[in-house]
């Protein structure tokens, strides 16, 4: 089986899962408690794939100089983009505090359109966690699979929280669910795009693009996932189940190897 065919089969997974969570979060909303839930395991199993798979790959490999180049390109381009979403959404509050009726029209009109910002972060984001998927494909069925199983379940969360945050733009649930659908299809681009050009490039490239997304990965968990999962009261059930993601896919890497 080709590595463009691997990667397809399994980025198809992180693909359903975006279509699913907007589906469930535009027929019944999941409260607060389980959605900190998922984030908690979310973040574990990412973390796990970054500090067990990611990380291990780019020592073996042996170019610190382009793994450094690529992490620092990486966190460069995510703390750009989160820097962009809070500006905008700054802007977006100034302008509602002001309360002119020239105002209000304007912010009317913004929260009738699609939140732009955000939504071209979250492609950008989706679209390097397909890359990796893709790389991972190379490194081996482990890898490619634990890579997958971290980017299912980002992908899952993102259609349960965001198809709320659209419909509160002004976009309808019929839009919003489509619109999660399309981000999740940015997997699918990464991976399959990466299988097909990245398959056969030397290990220095291969280095500077995992560092890349390693980066990216590390934004996801510690600036997105955590920070977003402690808006609900913390507890020990929600604080195992980031152990939980963790040590499920550290024993799937053990079985795997």
């Amino acid at each position: 089986m080709s590595l463009v065919v691997k990667a397809a089969t399994l980025v198809a997974f992180p693909v359903a899962a975006s279509t699913i969570g907007a589906v469930v979060a535009a027929v019944k909303p999941p409260g607060q408690r389980f959605v900190s839930g998922v984030q908690h395991f979310a973040a574990g199993v990412v973390m796990a794939a970054l500090v067990g798979e990611i990380m291990p790959e780019l020592r073996a490999e042996g170019h610190l100089a382009w793994t450094v180049v690529g992490f620092v390109a990486g966190a460069i381009l995510v703390l750009a983009l989160g820097a962009y979403g809070r500006h905008t959404e700054e802007e977006a509050a100034a302008a509602a505090r002001k309360g002119s009726l020239r105002r209000q029209a304007v912010t009317a009109a913004a929260a009738a359109s699609l939140p732009v910002g955000m939504l071209g972060a979250m492609a950008v984001d989706l679209l390097l966690d397909g890359v990796l998927v893709g790389l991972g494909v190379r490194l081996g069925s482990t890898q490619g699979l634990i890579l997958t199983i971290a980017l299912t379940l980002e992908v899952l969360f993102l259609g349960l929280s965001v198809v709320s945050e659209l419909t509160e733009s002004g976009a309808t649930t019929r839009r919003a669910v489509l619109i999660c659908t399309l981000l999740g299809l940015m997997t699918a681009v990464g991976a399959i795009g990466a299988a097909l050009f990245l398959g056969t490039v030397s290990t220095t490239v291969m280095s500077a693009v995992l560092a890349f997304g390693a980066a990216a990965l590390l934004y996801l968990v510690v600036e997105e996932l955590l920070v977003e999962a402690h808006e609900e009261k913390e507890s020990v059930t929600l604080g195992a189940m980031f152990f939980l993601g963790f040590l499920v896919v550290y024993v799937l890497a053990a079985l795997g190897e």
